[in-house]
């Protein structure tokens, strides 16, 4: 009965969603009636908006928001055990636990995507997959991880972190944080579909004409896509505002904890960029659902338009990425040297301008494209500038655990491998910016290897420092040392020799996107291959310590590491209104080492000395 009690909005929401679903097909029916096209992607549009809208409706939009629209009054939230975290609420703790499973479930299934492209080309020839179900997988692959490395960090560790950082009660627009939310399990949904509506070949990129032509598992794929920008634009105007306008008294721009500036910065390309992949995607379902021609060149489009289009959003989009992973980063680092965060403000200024030069980079993806020679320089040197702010990132890292007191925890060993791994796909990337050596190496598995070095080495060994460093304060309970070390060890070594084995596979002339290769090739497939599977037997030792510590692990104190920024100054779980009295901001967050500093008053819950572990 508790259960059922328990996923009850759920039961409401999937109800009114399939209500949603035949109002919108049957609207679909009579719209293709009328104009006498092909009656079954206008059905699937429709029928998938009324079916968002009921959803939303049902799991709790109506209950807690939409009442007010018809002057009713809004029903409150019911009790704080488990089933708050099913329901649409506007807690910005709930909220964050919310994001943080979905997108480690999302991550495993991405992950088992990658193993089966991984069976396929153990060796050449068909194994287990044909062309088009291989490019379905890895397209799947690729936007799944792409989700989990953008919403995991800015939607799961923002959402909990942010508001208790900077001395807020909860963020600035809570309905709207829940709505952002409730928006992602349809675009799981979507793509799970997608194999069942013959699948889509194109990769995450979508590029026409392939993407306006495929079978109708592209469309449930742009359909995914566009509604997981709705939810990035959404967040991105929640955390901008919440730190503007909702910082504790004392918290000036100068005190910001890192990890509050680099979700700043994250916001600011995620409000403004994420609507021009917008445009791209509603331009690429409008040509295939009626009939339009933005990017038909045999009716006057312009394919390569898209191609501007997406990459003007896609390569900011990396920025959305790792600019809240070196935040993480860095927030480890400094706690777990004891020293204060080395040039601070130089770190706030490469963020800023890292904002400012993603945006005109964009065209280093379209060197063989056909662009006008003359435009390659221009974006060379670009892109070229922006290894400057990151480099003054990856310097500022290494200048804060310089002569520190290292405190070799697990969080601390994934945020050193971060700098190493970010180092690499640093370092390769200028080979890629460069104009020469891009044409040669593009499309090839020198660029997956990068590529994965910068979001997986990167972005997934932050988002493991943060789960691991942020566990007590979310649970209340301590993670399993010795095993949170093995799976570092083995997630880290294993990591290393599947990506810098595809470095020399690219070199070697392994086409990426494909499901088959020369016999060549061979035998560096299959050992990337079997690395691959120790990587992901990695995570096996993620999941059981997780899920055992969460059940059984020992309680955690308000402060288990001694830390100084606010998080840390309120219990482990944090109380529903966050501090037992509102916060006043006194000093830096990263002084350690001062003697009589304090970033708060009061003082930390637990007492200790702040400058001792």
């Amino acid at each position: 009965m508790a259960a059922a009690s328990g996923l009850k909005p759920i039961l409401k929401g999937l109800s009114f969603a399939l209500v949603g679903l035949l109002i919108g097909a049957g609207l679909g029916l009579l719209f293709t009636s009328l104009t006498n096209r092909p009656s079954t992607e206008p059905v699937i549009v429709l029928g998938y908006v009324f079916a968002l809208l009921g959803w939303l409706l049902g799991v709790g939009l109506w209950d807690a928001w939409g009442r007010e629209w018809v002057g009713l009054p809004v029903q409150g939230e019911a009790g704080h055990d488990w089933r708050r975290f099913f329901r649409f609420t506007t807690d910005h703790k709930i909220i964050g636990v919310q994001y943080l499973v979905t997108f480690v479930v999302v991550m495993l299934l991405a992950g088992i995507a990658s193993v089966l492209m991984r069976v396929e080309l153990m060796a050449p020839g068909k194994n287990i997959l044909g062309p088009n179900e291989f490019n379905t997988t890895m397209s799947l692959h690729g936007i799944m991880m792409i989700a989990v490395a953008v919403a995991t960090i800015i939607g799961g560790f923002a959402n909990f972190l942010l508001p208790l950082m900077i001395g807020a009660d909860d963020v600035a627009f809570p309905r709207i944080n829940a709505l952002s939310y409730w928006i992602i399990p349809p675009v799981a949904v979507l793509l799970l579909l997608t194999p069942f509506f013959g699948g889509f070949d194109s990769g995450w990129t979508a590029y026409p004409p392939l993407s306006v032509i495929n079978a109708h598992g592209q469309l449930l794929f742009l359909l995914a896509f566009l509604t997981f920008g709705v939810s990035s634009i959404l967040g991105g105007l929640n955390f901008l505002t919440t730190i503007i306008k909702l910082r504790a008294p004392g918290m000036t721009w100068g005190r910001l904890p890192i990890f509050v500036w680099s979700i700043f910065a994250a916001a600011l390309i995620s409000l403004t960029a994420t609507q021009f992949v917008a445009y791209g995607l509603l331009m690429i379902i409008l040509d295939r659902v009626v009939g339009m021609s933005f990017f038909r060149a045999s009716e006057g489009g312009n394919p390569l338009l898209y191609e501007h289009i997406f990459w003007f959003y896609s390569h900011p989009a990396v920025y959305i990425m790792i600019l809240p992973a070196f935040g993480i980063a860095l927030e480890v680092l400094t706690h777990f040297s004891r020293k204060p965060l080395f040039a601070y403000k130089w770190v706030v200024g490469a963020f800023l301008g890292i904002v400012g030069l993603s945006f005109i980079v964009w065209a280093h993806h379209l060197y063989t494209s056909g662009m006008p020679n003359s435009l390659h320089i221009p974006f060379m040197v670009t892109t070229e500038l922006i290894s400057i702010p990151t480099g003054v990132v990856f310097l500022a890292a290494l200048g804060t655990i310089w002569m520190g007191r290292l405190w070799l925890t697990t969080p601390m060993l994934f945020a050193i491998a971060f700098v190493f791994n970010f180092l690499i796909g640093g370092v390769t990337g200028i080979f890629l910016a460069d104009v020469p050596t891009d044409i040669q190496l593009q499309d090839n598995y020198f660029v997956v290897a990068h590529f994965h070095y910068t979001i997986m080495g990167g972005e997934i060994f932050a988002i493991m420092a943060g789960l691991y460093y942020w566990f007590p304060k979310v649970t209340g309970r301590m993670y399993h040392e010795k095993l949170g070390k093995v799976h570092f060890w083995s997630m880290f070594l294993t990591y290393n020799v599947t990506f810098l084995a595809m470095f020399w596979a690219g070199i070697q002339g392994m086409n990426r996107r494909v499901a088959d290769y020369i016999p060549d090739l061979a035998g560096i497939n299959l050992f990337v291959s079997i690395a691959s599977f120790f990587l992901a037997a990695s995570f096996l030792i993620l999941v059981y310590n997780l899920v055992r510590s969460w059940a059984r692990g020992t309680v955690a104190s308000a402060s288990p590491w001694r830390a100084r920024t606010l998080e840390w100054q309120t219990s482990s779980p944090p109380p529903l209104e966050n501090f037992p009295h509102p916060p006043v901001v006194v000093g830096h967050p990263y002084d350690y080492g001062v003697p009589g500093s304090v970033h708060a008053a009061p003082a930390p819950v637990g007492g200790g000395s702040e400058d001792e572990r």
